[in-house]
C-alpha cells in the first residue's frame, strides 16, 4: 500500500465553538482558507457525468456549476441511482470565508401523509417493503434541483441553465447504455419497471420485454424538454405542466400517492452550517440531520479515537474494533435521528467526546459485544426503529481552481426509485425511508415515523475533512443505503490512521456491522447471497480474506460473507504541495478527471 507523506502532520488541539442555526446547536470547528494548486478536479460515478463537470469548469464555472451539470448528466446516464426526481445532501467548503455549509435537498412527505400510510388497514401490519417501493405513495416532493439552485445563488459563476447544456445535448443525440445500467435494468425489469408505461417504453426494446443491452444508443427527448424548462424556471418540477405530470403518475394505482400541487409549490431546500467534530485533531464536517450519515460516521470515529488504530492497522483487532464502534454508532443513529423540524435531534450530544468515550468502554479486544443497544446521550425517549434501507444512490465530488469544494450524495432511493417515470426521469421512492411502523412494541413514537411535510431520515454521508491546521485535505462519501456510513468511515480511518492513498482507502474491504451481524465483502466469493438489487463489479476483485473473517467469527461475531456490499466512493484529496489526487470506486463505473 502506498503511503502519503502529507499525513505526517504535527498534532495540536483545535478549539471548538458552539453556534445556533436553524434552532439546532452544532459543533463548528475552525477551518482555514485553503486553495489547491490545481485548475480543478471531478470524481463522479459515470465517465459522461465526470466529463460534463469538467466541461463546465473549463467554461469558467465553479464547483457548484459543475455539480449541477454532473447531476443533470447522472439523471440521464445513471437513472437507476439518482436524478431530477430525487433528493440530495451536499456539503460545501467555501475557502474565501473558511465556512463549511450543509445543503438539504431531501424530499418531503405530502401534507396528507399519515403515520399509518405504510400499514395494511386489514392486518394492521406494515405492507411488504417491495410493495411500498413500487407505488405512488412512496414518492416525496423532489428537492435536488431546488437545492442546487439555492447553492447556485451562493456560488454559481455561470448564468443558471448553462450547466444543463451537456445533458441536453446528450439526451437529444443519445448515449450508449453502460454495462451497469444494462445489468440493473435486466435485474429490475421483472419487478415493476416494465409495469409503468413510460418506463417500459424507455428501458426496454420495442418488444416491451427485452431490456436495453450494453451499448444501445438511448436518446431521451422528453428529458431534454424538461431540462430546457428548468433552464427557464428552476422550479419547473414543482409548478406548471411537469409538476402536473409528476402528480398524474404518482396518483396511479397501485397504492396511489397523495401529493398535491400545493405540496410541490411549498417545497424549499435548506442551508445550515455543517455538522463538524474532530478526529485525532483533524476536522470532519458533514451534512446535518435528517441525514444520519455524518452523525454516525463521526460517532464511529469518536469511539475509535480511544484506540490506537494506527498501531492496530488492518489487522484482525483493527477490523474488530472498527466493527464494534460501528455497532454502537448504528444503534444510536437508528434510535435518535429524524427530521429536526419535527422531533428533537441533539446531534451534538451524540458526538460528544465524553459520551463516546463511555461507549468505547463497552468494547473488549477479545470478544464481540452481545445485544448492542443505543445509549442515551440526550435523555430522549424514543421508540425502537424499524426503517429499511436500500443500497442505490450516487456520490460525486468537485474541487475548482479557487478551492471551492463540493461533496454531494444524491438518490432516487431504490434502483429506479418508485419504478415510475414522468417527463423523461425516474420518480423517487424516498418515503420508504420512513419507518413503516410509527410506534414500537412499547408504544413509543419512532423518531423516523411518517408525518405530513416531514423529511425521511437518510443514511447519506457526504463529508469534507480538514487537517489539524484547518486546511482542506479530502472529501469522501458513497452510495449504498445504510452501508454508506461504514463505507465512508473506513476511508477516513484508512487515510488518517493507516496512511493510505485515496484509491487504496476506497479499495479496502467493505465491512458493515449493524444490528448484531457483520456483512463482509468476502474475497473470492462467487455466488450472490445478499438479495440486493443494485450491484457492481465482481467481488472476487476485492474483499476481506477468509483468515480475517474466521478471526472475526472466533471473537463471536456473526458474519455474513457477501459479494453484494458494493460501494461507490469518490474522493478528492489535496496533497501537501497543494496538488489534487482523486480516487474512484472500481466497484462501479466512476472516473476521476482533472483539468491539469
Amino acid at each position: 500500500m502506498k503511503q502519503i507523506t502529507s499525513f505526517i502532520l504535527s498534532i495540536f488541539l483545535i478549539s471548538i465553538v458552539h453556534a445556533e442555526i436553524v434552532s439546532a446547536s452544532i459543533i463548528n470547528a475552525k477551518v482555514r482558507h485553503t486553495v489547491p494548486k490545481s485548475k480543478g478536479m471531478v470524481a463522479a460515478a459515470n465517465p459522461l457525468a465526470s466529463r460534463a463537470g469538467v466541461e463546465i469548469l473549463e467554461a469558467g464555472g465553479s464547483a457548484i456549476d459543475a455539480a449541477i451539470a454532473i447531476q443533470a448528466m447522472l439523471g440521464l446516464v445513471e437513472p437507476q441511482s439518482s436524478g431530477l426526481g430525487g433528493g440530495a445532501f451536499m456539503v460545501v467548503y467555501d475557502p474565501k470565508t473558511a465556512k463549511v455549509w450543509s445543503y438539504n435537498g431531501r424530499e418531503k412527505a405530502p401534507s396528507a401523509a399519515s403515520p399509518e400510510m405504510f400499514m395494511d388497514p386489514q392486518t394492521k401490519k406494515p405492507i411488504p417493503y417491495r410493495n411500498g417501493i413500487a407505488s405512488g405513495v412512496s414518492t416525496g416532493v423532489p428537492g435536488v434541483i431546488t437545492m442546487l439552485h439555492m447553492a447556485h445563488k451562493d456560488y454559481g459563476l455561470l448564468n443558471w441553465g448553462v450547466q444543463l447544456e451537456p445533458a441536453i445535448k446528450m439526451a437529444e443525440n443519445g448515449f450508449k447504455v453502460s454495462p451497469r445500467m444494462a445489468d440493473i435494468t435486466a435485474r429490475m425489469g421483472g419487478f415493476a419497471l416494465n409495469r409503468d408505461e413510460n418506463a417500459k417504453d424507455y428501458f426496454f426494446l420495442d418488444d416491451g420485454i427485452t431490456p436495453l443491452p450494453v451499448g444501445f444508443l438511448r436518446d431521451n427527448p422528453q428529458y431534454a424538454v424538461t431540462l430546457r424548462a428548468l433552464q427557464k424556471n428552476p422550479r419547473a418540477l414543482l409548478e406548471g405542466p411537469i409538476a402536473q405530470e409528476i402528480l398524474r403518475v404518482t396518483h396511479k394505482l397501485p397504492l396511489p400517492g397523495s401529493l398535491t400541487i400545493e405540496d410541490m409549490k411549498n417545497y424549499k431546500a435548506k442551508k445550515t452550517e455543517a455538522l463538524c467534530s474532530t478526529y485525532r485533531s483533524n476536522i470532519i464536517c458533514g451534512a446535518q440531520p435528517p441525514s444520519s450519515g455524518p452523525v454516525a460516521v463521526q460517532s464511529i470515529l469518536g469511539v475509535l479515537e480511544n484506540f490506537d488504530m494506527n498501531k492496530l492497522g488492518m489487522s484482525l483487532d483493527g477490523w474488530h474494533i472498527f466493527s464494534e464502534a460501528s455497532f454502537l454508532a448504528y444503534a444510536d443513529r437508528d434510535k435518535y435521528i429524524g427530521d429536526p423540524d419535527f422531533i428533537a435531534v441533539d446531534a451534538e450530544s451524540m458526538i460528544d467526546k465524553e459520551y463516546l468515550k463511555s461507549r468505547s468502554d463497552l468494547i473488549r479486544r477479545d470478544v464481540a459485544m452481545v445485544n448492542v443497544t443505543a445509549g442515551n446521550p440526550n435523555k430522549f425517549s424514543r421508540g425502537e426503529d424499524s426503517t429499511p434501507d436500500n443500497p442505490s444512490t450516487s456520490h460525486f465530488t468537485v474541487v475548482d481552481k479557487e478551492g471551492l469544494v463540493v461533496s454531494m450524495t444524491t438518490t432516487v432511493e431504490a434502483a429506479f426509485g418508485s419504478q415510475r417515470m414522468a417527463a423523461g426521469f425516474i420518480l423517487n421512492n424516498q418515503l420508504t425511508d420512513f419507518s413503516f411502523q410509527p410506534r414500537d412494541i412499547n408504544g413509543l413514537l419512532v423518531a423516523n415515523a411518517v408525518a405530513p411535510n416531514k423529511r425521511p431520515r437518510s443514511s447519506m454521508a457526504p463529508v469534507i475533512v480538514f487537517n489539524p491546521k484547518g486546511e482542506f485535505i479530502f472529501t469522501s462519501g458513497s452510495p449504498g443505503g445504510s452501508s454508506i456510513i461504514a463505507y465512508t468511515a473506513k476511508t477516513i480511518v484508512g487515510i488518517i490512521d493507516w496512511g493510505l492513498t485515496p484509491q487504496d482507502a476506497i479499495e479496502l474491504p467493505n465491512i458493515i456491522a449493524r444490528n448484531g451481524r457483520i456483512a463482509v465483502e468476502a474475497k473470492g466469493l462467487k455466488d450472490d447471497i445478499t438479495g440486493e438489487i443494485d450491484r457492481g463489479a465482481p467481488a472476487e476483485e476485492f474483499g476481506m480474506s477468509e483468515t480475517l473473517i474466521k478471526g472475526l467469527e472466533s471473537k463471536g461475531h456473526k458474519v455474513r460473507r457477501s459479494k453484494g456490499e458494493f460501494s461507490g466512493i469518490h474522493i478528492i484529496y489535496r496533497a501537501e504541495d497543494g496538488k489534487l489526487i482523486g480516487g474512484a470506486d472500481p466497484r462501479r463505473e466512476g472516473v476521476v478527471l482533472s483539468l491539469d
